[in-house]
């Protein structure tokens, strides 16, 4: 009968081995610090739903401890970034009084999250099972494990490393873990389960650093979208354990254990213990995939920065607030500075650069462009390339053709996977048109440069001038990937429990002065909402907090409503859009704004300052 030599006594590795031991497999539990101390003094606690135990199981501190034997098995049961520390060091091991290396004939199991543990262990073990662990076990204060999951204890997916069919030494594994009270499947392509697993784990960064709610709903949702989209693109299948598993997920029922509610995911409990998370590995791991394919995925890499900074500060889990959530998210999807900028782009992996200079009644952004630009910036003419010909059904700036903003991109050099930076010279107020519309056709990677050409004058930035002519891109661009309103959903939103914004000026909301369209007013229910108030004097945006106070204030967040953005022509409201996205809010655009709405005489229109 094999041996568990169980290297890691946290939450996974002291579950395992008081499960074995149970139903008489061997277990040896490796451990350090006072984990080792209370494990060798009889005084490790193991709670279940039906009581608690003291554990009474042989414990050492390493492989000079333990003589090894030829049909020993090695789990590794660490943190992903204390892996490869403890494989070095148990490869080497004797077995058999020296006649081998634990390298060269001991199987090895790992147990972590993320993608890196199996590709370490093929390095020094030859014989790698991996696997996908669902235990939902608890490791807060030393020396208390609680464990929760009843009647089956965790779930296991396992298959051999590199994908394949399953080893000898893997089907022995599940049937001994199966006889431990572990549902388990063995699958011959590992790598798409770990990959569904990295999936769900991408998020444990903000149950450990937020509080639960429908900001934190939102970050998880553009977290998830973010890694399926670089695990795909890298060539991950990705299993669907709903519909691929054949484990008896029923039995898998999550118990209270008194006093010993689980308080959060494993990244939690770093936290909680001040130590080290494996972020890194989850969403880092995400942001390695994507600097590896030439592109970025800067909600992840932005999360796991916040982590890492998190233990560094001895953060207490859970205790961020929104708008700190709200400030990653928009450094990582909305806003650049000027300084992250200027190292980006003499980085590897350059943003492509569109300079927006337009105003409403300017018709010289280009003649401005040319007098003094950033370095590789190309000329983008908001009225012919980021919008279709006037009409009073549309509006004056119709969305263009997705054919038609193909070309255009390509034009300007954009490239698939490739980042892009939009500024202008009046706080973002023309170029969120870009930032806007490159989303709304498939371009996740938009920031807006926050503060503009006038920042990056501050910064010390250089200047190029006259035209920079890029290579022809090879963007692909898909249509539709925003929402939009038309006259009648926007004119329903208030109505419906959601929030209409009027971003013009007041006194065009009051009706008091129309420069442009056909009458005066706003949309009945509308609110007005000014968005060059969501820059300060500097032009750049508002601190997160003081944004998100201003939205509220508009009934932004107040029962989680739908919130629409119009304005003249579609133009500045994109701003505002964005500054809601600054401050972790979502909001969709009426692309044909005041300007066909007022152009249809069926459309009421109402004056003065309140909503209706």
């Amino acid at each position: 009968m094999p041996r568990y030599v169980i290297i890691g006594a946290g939450a996974a590795g002291v579950t395992l081995a008081a499960e074995l031991s149970r139903v008489g497999r061997p277990a040896v539990l490796v451990a350090r610090g006072r984990q080792l101390e209370l494990a060798r003094a009889g005084k490790l606690r193991y709670f279940r739903p039906d009581g608690a135990r003291t554990l009474d199981l042989p414990a050492v501190g390493g492989p000079a401890e333990i003589a090894l034997e030829a049909d020993d098995v090695l789990v590794l049961a660490t943190k992903t970034q204390q892996a490869e520390e403890a494989l070095a060091e148990w490869a080497r091991a004797p077995v058999a009084g020296g006649r081998w290396r634990a390298g060269e004939v001991l199987p090895v199991l790992t147990v972590q999250n993320g993608l890196e543990a199996e590709r370490a262990a093929l390095r020094r073990f030859s014989t790698v099972v991996g696997s996908v662990l669902w235990v939902p076990s608890t490791y807060v204060a030393d020396g208390e494990i609680a464990s929760p999951g009843a009647p089956v204890v965790g779930v296991f997916w396992l298959g051999s490393h590199p994908d394949g069919p399953a080893s000898d030494a893997a089907r022995a594994i599940a049937a001994d873990l199966a006889a431990a009270g572990f549902e388990t499947q063995l699958v011959a392509d590992l790598s798409r389960w770990k990959a569904a697993k990295l999936l769900a784990s991408v998020t444990f960064a903000l149950d450990a650093l937020y509080p639960a709610g429908p900001e934190r709903d939102r970050a998880a949702a553009l977290v998830v979208a973010e890694a399926r989209a670089v695990l795909t693109a890298a060539g991950f299948g990705i299993a669907d354990l709903a519909t691929e598993s054949t484990a008896r997920l029923d039995d898998f029922v999550i118990h209270p254990v008194e006093g010993r509610e689980r308080p959060g995911s494993s990244t939690w409990q770093s936290l909680a213990r001040a130590r080290d998370a494996e972020t890194d590995f989850l969403n880092g791991e995400i942001a390695l995939l994507a600097r590896q394919l030439g592109r970025r995925a800067p909600v992840n890499a932005g999360l796991a920065a916040r982590v890492q900074r998190a233990v560094a500060e001895r953060t207490a889990p859970g205790s961020l607030p929104v708008d700190d959530l709200a400030e990653v998210l928009a450094a990582a999807t909305v806003l650049v500075d000027p300084r992250t900028l200027r190292a980006e782009l003499a980085g590897s992996r350059p943003p492509a650069l569109l300079d927006v200079r337009w105003a409403l009644g300017d018709p010289d952004g280009e003649k401005h462009y040319l007098d003094g630009h950033l370095p590789g910036a190309v000329y983008v003419d908001l009225e012919t390339e980021l919008a279709a010909p006037a009409s009073a059904a549309q509006g004056r700036h119709p969305l263009p053709e997705p054919a038609d903003l193909q070309r255009a991109a390509r034009r300007w050099g954009l490239r698939t996977g490739q980042p892009v930076v939009v500024y202008d010279a009046v706080g973002g107020l023309s170029a969120a048109r870009a930032w806007w519309l490159l989303r709304w056709a498939g371009v996740g990677d938009v920031r807006i440069l926050d503060g503009g050409l006038a920042a990056w004058n501050a910064a010390g930035g250089p200047l190029a001038t006259g035209a920079h002519r890029p290579d022809e891109g090879d963007i692909e661009l898909s249509a539709g990937q925003l929402p939009v309103l038309d006259a009648d959903s926007a004119a329903a939103l208030p109505g419906a429990g959601g929030v209409l914004l009027d971003a013009r000026a007041a006194e065009r909301y009051r009706g008091e002065v129309e420069p442009v369209d056909p009458r005066a007013g706003h949309i009945p229910g509308a609110r007005s909402l000014p968005t060059a108030e969501n820059l300060g004097p500097d032009g750049r945006f508002l601190p997160v907090e003081r944004l998100r106070a201003r939205f509220a204030a508009a009934g932004v967040g107040a029962g989680g409503g739908p919130v629409g953005v119009y304005c003249g022509s579609g133009v500045t409201a994109a701003h505002e859009i964005a500054a809601l996205a600054a401050a972790g809010f979502d909001a969709t655009l009426f692309p044909g704004s005041w300007s066909a709405w007022s152009a249809d005489p069926a459309r009421p229109a109402a004056t003065g300052p309140e909503p209706s």
